[in-house]
């Protein structure tokens, strides 16, 4: 008899986007939680039953220390094909099995640009004026003949690099592996760090998390980026140092940001960015769309069958 807990599932749709009663059948009972498990401690206390786990992206982080603290845990599902908050390692090392899965291209870099366009508009402010009986309140920007400045020109920046030249942007780019023919091919120029956000009148985000990547924007880059500066960010809030964010939001160094990933999530009461000026805020909706749905809750499904049947697939534990 085998527990399988599907963790983080904030809107209640784990049944419509993957036959869990296909494993019910088989004698697996299927839980279900819709609120964060905000402590480790509560992590281990509410999983120490679980033999398999579906863990929603990074919502729920499982260190070594969280994994040591689960004996029957056997299974890891995580969606999305990788994921910086399971120590993977630490797994491989108490036999515990970490599988992937597949996920949306567009999902993120779609947001990316509605967040942008939304900033650029000031449509949040504006339809709250118009409910409230008042008529254009304030004044736009438009991005055509602007600078787009990537951070991160993988698979999603580069869709953000071809949605800038739509625009009419010119596209400028850069991290710490980026050749100069990879950004041509996105349709960007290569640029030092501080080149891009010096010239940039945006600046987007696209960076896996990482010791090294943690930081990545502090208040150098924000000073760099300037008072006419955006700043966009859906890639992972540890990129950003979130104190110096704070402080240039309300000391006018940058014009403002647009965010749907934070240090900690979900965001606590009282958050310094919640009552910030001239912000934009998601509560982390990139992957949020029924395509990702159907490819993470889907593809985990895939995942705990194959395991069952003894041949687990999207295996990230290393041999």
């Amino acid at each position: 008899m085998h527990q399988l807990a599907i963790l983080d599932d904030y809107q209640r749709v784990a049944h419509s986007f993957a036959d869990w009663g296909s494993l019910e059948q088989r004698g697996v009972d299927v839980r279900v939680f819709n609120q964060h498990l905000a402590t480790e401690a509560e992590v281990v206390e509410t999983l120490q039953e679980a033999s398999i786990v579906i863990a929603m992206r990074e919502r729920t982080p499982f260190p070594g220390r969280v994994l040591e603290k689960l004996p029957r845990l056997k299974l890891l599902v995580t969606t999305g094909a990788a994921n910086a908050s399971i120590d993977v390692e630490a797994a491989s090392r108490l036999g515990i099995t970490v599988c992937g899965t597949g996920g949306s291209p567009t999902a993120a870099p779609e947001l990316t640009w509605a967040l942008l366009l939304a900033f650029a508009r000031n449509l949040t402010q504006e339809e709250a004026s118009l409910r409230n009986g008042r008529w254009q309140t304030g004044v736009g920007f438009e991005l055509s003949g602007k600078t787009l400045g990537i951070v991160g020109l993988g698979k999603i920046g580069t869709r953000i690099a071809g949605y800038g030249r739509a625009f009419g942007m010119e596209v400028l780019a850069w991290s710490q592996n980026l050749t100069e023919e990879a950004a041509t091919a996105a349709g960007a120029r290569k640029v030092g760090k501080d080149e891009l956000f010096r010239e940039s009148d945006v600046v987007s985000l696209h960076l896996r998390l990482s010791p090294r990547s943690e930081g990545t924007v502090g208040e150098r880059e924000l000073r760099l980026l300037g008072p006419d500066g955006v700043l966009v960010n859906t890639a992972r809030g540890p990129l950003v140092d979130q104190q110096a964010l704070v402080t240039a939001l309300y000391e006018g160094w940058i014009r403002g940001a647009a965010l749907d990933v934070f240090d900690q999530e979900p965001l606590r009461a009282g958050h310094p960015l919640l009552g910030a000026p001239r912000t934009l805020l998601t509560p982390h909706l990139g992957y949020v769309t029924d395509a990702s749905y159907r490819a993470f809750f889907g593809g985990a499904l895939e995942d705990v069958t194959a395991w069952l049947a003894g041949s687990p697939i999207r295996v990230l534990t290393p041999n």
